[in-house]
């Protein structure tokens, strides 16, 4: 079963950028549905951004101009730039993968993003 490690969270301030990266520890990027989902504490999980199996991209409203998804399929590594942080942003952030960015099979370990005021 496919594998993908997670990595480029922290504590950053309101205002600032961070970039995710996702790696697989296969081709499953050229294939599969991918996307970056959400957590923050006492909420539920919530897709952020992804990549449709059919390649096209798909946003969460509250970050549509700020973040953007992005892969290179050479390195099997997804990426989620996040600019103009906001305090909400604070969440655990999930690279998953699957039919459907939307019902994901494979998820990550996760990494923690805290955006302070």
């Amino acid at each position: 079963q496919v594998q993908l490690v997670e990595s480029g969270g922290g504590l950053v301030q309101a205002g600032g950028s961070l970039r995710l990266s996702c790696v697989a520890s296969g081709s499953i990027f050229r294939i599969a549905a991918v996307g970056w989902h959400r957590q923050a504490p006492g909420k539920q999980r919530e897709l952020v951004a992804g990549f449709t199996s059919g390649g096209s991209t798909n946003y969460a409203d509250s970050v549509k101009g700020r973040f953007t998804i992005s892969r290179d399929n050479a390195k099997n590594t997804v990426y989620l730039q996040m600019n103009s942080l906001e305090p909400e942003d604070t969440a655990v952030y999930y690279c998953a993968v699957g039919r459907s960015i939307w019902i994901p099979d494979v998820w990550g370990q996760g990494t923690q993003v805290t955006v302070s005021s």
